[in-house]
C-alpha cells in the first residue's frame, strides 16, 4: 500500500485529490497539510511514502518544503503539483529533491500513474516539464565544464552522458556493453562525486555540462518514455 500525504493550501483541491487517490486499491491518504511547515511536521511523524506537494503555499513554499523534506531522516518521495508556470519552478523543485512534477490539470490516470511511479522510484515528469528541460538543454552553446567533472573517470563520464540522455540502467548497459549491476555502481559513484541529491539532478548536471548526446553515444531509442524512466540505483 502506498501511503500518501497531501500538502496544499486549497481545501477543495485536497478533497478532490483524496477522493481520486482513494479510488485506487493500492493507495491510501494518511494525512493532509495546508502549508509547508505542517507538511514537514506531519512527514517527520508519519513517514509517508509519497508527498503530493503544492508549489505555492503560504509561509513555506513548495520548493523550500521539498528541501526540508529531503533532509528528514526518513525522507518521502516528493511529487510536485502546480497550476503555475512550470518553467519558473521546475528546476528549483528538482534541485530541492523533488522526484516528479505535474500540472494540476493532469488527467486522473496521469496523477495515479505518477504517484505509483514516484513511490517505485521512477522520476515522473509531465510532458510540459520534459519539453521545458529539452528546450533548456538545447538553447545556446553548452556551458563550461563544471569544476567537479574532471574527477570522473572516462567510463563514468560516458555513463553520466547516458543519464543526461535519459537512459535507464538497462539501456546504459546496452549502449556501453556493461552489466546492469556495473552500471548501478557507476551511477552511485557519479552521484556521490558530483554531490547530487539523486539521478535527476545528475542528468541535469550532464545537460548543463554539454555531455548529453556526446560523440560516440547512441541516442535513446524512439520508444523511450519521455516521462524519464529513471530507475532506482
Amino acid at each position: 500500500m502506498i501511503r500518501v500525504l497531501l500538502a496544499d493550501d486549497e481545501a477543495l483541491f485536497r478533497t478532490g485529490l483524496r477522493l481520486l487517490l482513494e479510488t485506487a486499491p493500492d493507495v491510501t491518504v494518511i494525512a493532509e497539510a495546508d502549508d509547508g511547515r505542517a507538511a514537514v511536521e506531519a512527514c517527520a511523524r508519519l513517514t509517508p511514502d509519497v508527498v503530493l506537494l503544492d508549489v505555492r503555499m503560504p509561509g513555506l513554499d513548495g520548493v523550500d518544503t521539498a528541501r526540508r523534506l529531503s533532509a528528514l531522516s526518513t525522507p518521502p518521495r516528493i511529487l510536485m503539483l502546480t497550476t503555475f508556470d512550470a518553467e519558473t519552478y521546475l528546476l528549483p523543485a528538482l534541485q530541492a529533491g523533488a522526484h516528479g512534477f505535474l500540472l494540476k490539470d493532469a488527467q486522473p490516470g496521469e496523477v495515479l500513474d505518477a504517484v505509483r511511479n514516484t513511490a517505485a522510484g521512477v522520476h515522473a515528469l509531465s510532458p510540459e516539464a520534459v519539453a521545458h528541460l529539452v528546450t533548456r538543454a538545447a538553447a545556446g552553446p553548452p556551458q563550461a565544464v563544471p569544476p567537479r567533472l574532471p574527477s570522473l573517470t572516462p567510463r563514468e563520464r560516458e555513463v553520466l552522458a547516458a543519464i543526461g540522455d535519459g537512459l535507464s540502467n538497462a539501456l546504459i548497459g546496452r549502449r556501453l556493453g556493461l552489466r546492469v549491476p556495473t552500471v548501478k555502481a557507476h551511477v552511485s559513484r557519479i552521484i556521490k562525486k558530483l554531490q547530487c541529491e539523486n539521478r535527476v539532478q545528475a542528468g541535469l548536471f550532464a545537460m548543463r555540462a554539454g555531455l548529453s548526446g556526446e560523440a560516440g553515444c547512441t541516442p535513446a531509442p524512439p520508444d523511450f518514455d519521455l516521462h524519464l524512466d529513471h530507475r532506482p540505483l
